[in-house]
């Protein structure tokens, strides 16, 4: 038996009719790579469950404390129900991206039901016509509630359920279920009432140990060596949510966006990623008319997991808010200016302490934080003040190694998380064996069009890459499945074209050195969109 985090707990407080706390994975699978050549339900369902000794998380569930007291613990009563958690749907024909995407959306957007351990598995099949995937390929959508891990053990529970060839599941122990004895109410109430009478003395040792920090961090903001972003500009996202989702993802290469991050020395993946997301809601916003003259800003979480807590449930996450620059219409300059940005933002939370907050979050007071998110929801009270950030975005590395699940290859690994009143759209950013994708989920009353805004993503990246690696790239992508003779003529205009490549290059640079980004340009005139888009 284990007792939730603070952290852990807010978000089943935070949970509301509207807005459901899980986060999800999508995984597309060739079953070619299976012994046989096919995979079968049964086969999934045995190769997970002997998976849960690896996992105590899959089979505990959820023991309250009488009268909301104290934060809920974990136990295990020995049973599990495979078959309830591992469901198996299928697409019908012709099973394409869209179809696939309007499924996920429908899952994602129900809660899970609290009296069982808090995940669902989905085998979708039908894949047959999606585009850039063989014929015959399957889907496996899991859903896991926030309360019990964060992308970080997400990631480990993925690897836990994978192997790296595709007969190691052959070997494959009897799965084992840990028990624990339940508490009855008195007892209960009785830890409850012990953690209060200790709850003063850890809150003066985490006070002790974060309020140097606090206060380094605010000698720094007054002497302008530190900045802190002013306004956070309300957009459409910065609204109340139904109970209703959109999901849909753009992919590209590795390779491209390792590339982008070289023409500005130091930037990171993540750095192209908030600028690929910036450009990308620029466009949106800009075709709708809505487009804020000043810069949107992202939460985006930090990792502050020890070494020791790896292998762990749970959430041991920070955040910080980055600009994404979407007031910067260069995609160049935009990058320049996220990298400069982000790194003030890492400079503030390493001077507070990434981890302060999460420390602050075990005296989250349980009954009023149920209570005070029910009401904020029923009253709308979040969209009468000002945001705090229009978006999240979540960066979660996977291996560049190919996993196996049931002897099936993954192809892809996408993610969804939960969006909230006031916070509509969230970016699940993930790279998997070369591939880089961004996934998107939304209200469908904030986002319509999903893939108007995949494809505005799309154009983001197309803009980044011939900004800053130059036409070479482009070309070469435009080269693919020519004949020999129009591939000589792409060569040749390749050439030609590739001699601007050296000043795009400079001119990036350039911009980088500077100490601080470039004022915000005024934005222009917004254009109504050209047609109507057909709506998710």
């Amino acid at each position: 038996m284990r007792q939730l985090s603070g952290l852990d707990a807010s978000f089943l407080y935070l949970e509301t009719a509207n807005a459901p706390m899980h986060i999800s994975s999508l995984a597309i699978y060739d079953q070619s790579t299976a012994p046989g050549g096919k995979v079968r339900f049964k086969e999934i369902i045995e190769n997970t469950t002997n998976r849960i000794k690896r996992l105590p998380i899959l089979s505990r569930h959820l023991l309250t404390v009488p009268l909301g007291l104290d934060h809920p613990y974990w136990v295990s009563d020995g049973s599990f129900d495979p078959e309830f958690h591992i469901r198996h749907i299928a697409l019908p024909a012709p099973g394409d991206w869209r179809q696939l995407c309007i499924q996920v959306a429908r899952l994602h957007a129900r809660p899970l039901d609290r009296s069982r351990p808090l995940w669902e598995m989905y085998v979708i099949e039908g894949l047959d016509k999606v585009s850039g995937y063989p014929p015959g390929c399957f889907a496996i959508f899991t859903k896991m509630h926030h309360a019990a891990v964060d992308g970080a053990s997400g990631m480990e529970i993925t690897a836990a359920l994978h192997d790296l060839s595709p007969d190691a599941h052959q070997n494959a122990e009897p799965y084992e279920i840990e028990s624990n004895r339940t508490p009855g109410p008195l007892e209960l109430v009785l830890r409850s009432q012990l953690n209060n009478i200790r709850q003063p003395f850890r809150m003066i040792s985490v006070a002790r140990n974060t309020v140097p920090g606090f206060a380094r961090a605010y000698a720094r903001l007054r002497k302008g060596e530190l900045h802190r972003i002013p306004d956070v500009p309300r957009t459409r996202f910065n609204a109340a949510v139904s109970a209703h989702r959109v999901f849909d993802a753009a992919r590209f290469q590795l390779s491209d966006i390792k590339a982008i991050k070289n023409a500005v020395p130091g930037a990171t993946v993540n750095d192209v990623a908030i600028t690929l997301c910036g450009g990308g809601l620029r466009r949106y916003l800009e075709a709708k008319g809505e487009l804020p003259e000043a810069s949107m800003v992202a939460m985006a979480p930090i990792n502050v997991r020890d070494p020791s807590e790896k292998g762990t449930a749970g959430n041991v996450v920070s955040a910080m808010a980055v600009l994404l620059r979407s007031d910067i219409k260069d995609p160049a300059e935009r990058l320049a200016a996220v990298h400069q940005h982000a790194m003030e933002a890492k400079e503030l939370a390493n001077a507070i302490g990434a981890k302060s907050m999460t420390d602050y979050t075990q005296f989250i007071p349980s009954t009023l934080t149920a209570q005070a998110a029910r009401l904020a929801s029923r009253w709308n009270l979040l969209n009468q003040i000002k945001p705090m950030y229009n978006c999240v975005i979540t960066n979660v590395p996977g291996p560049q190694v190919p996993l196996y699940n049931t002897g099936a290859k993954m192809l892809s690994n996408l993610g969804t998380g939960p969006v909230l009143d006031s916070v509509g759209l969230f970016h699940v950013i993930s790279s998997y064996c070369g591939e880089f994708t961004i996934s998107i989920t939304s209200c469908r009353d904030l986002m319509p069009d999903p893939e108007f805004y995949r494809q505005c993503l799309q154009d983001s990246f197309d803009a980044l890459l011939a900004a800053t690696v130059g036409s070479a790239a482009t070309g070469r992508k435009a080269a693919r499945g020519k004949s020999p003779a129009k591939k000589a003529t792409a060569k040749k205009a390749r050439a030609k074209k590739a001699k601007t490549a050296p000043r795009a290059k400079a001119r990036i640079v350039a911009a980088a050195a500077k100490k601080t980004a470039r004022p915000a340009r005024p934005a222009a005139k917004p254009k109504a969109a050209s047609r109507k888009r057909k709506t998710g």
